[in-house]
């Protein structure tokens, strides 16, 4: 833990400030999931489907983030998977920005940050 600690600080000097902060949740709903289940299993009774269907979308996230330059030139990134109650795994990813591709202007942020107010009638009930 310490040693990881230390890399995260020496690629914090040397390449500045981290820009994007993402946190990648599982979800006992995933389709995946849901279907390799036995009869009445609880998604957390088996932590080796789980574990495995989280890696897989893990690491398409990842792709999506460093290879395919969703939020732009990736420099450097360094992620921590933890465990939820339940056992289902969560990541936070922490992400550092090429100079060109840092997030500067509001216009900047209205491109990669939206929101949804859900329908207030949908939470009523009759």
């Amino acid at each position: 833990m310490q040693e990881n600690y230390q890399d995260a600080m020496a690629m914090v000097r040397k390449l500045g400030r981290p820009d994007l902060s993402v946190t990648f949740t599982c979800k006992p709903s995933w389709p995946e999931i849901l279907n390799a289940r036995q009869g009445r299993e609880r998604p957390e009774n088996r932590p080796d489907i789980v574990g495995r269907v989280f890696k897989m979308k893990l690491s398409e996230l990842l792709d999506d983030l460093i290879k395919r330059k969703v939020f732009g030139c990736v420099t450097s990134y360094i992620y921590v998977i933890e465990f939820q109650k339940r056992g289902l795994p969560h990541c936070h990813i922490i992400l550092t920005l090429d100079s060109s591709s840092k997030i500067r202007t509001k216009d900047d942020i209205d491109k990669f940050v939206s929101a949804e107010l859900p329908n207030i009638n949908g939470f009523l009930k009759s």
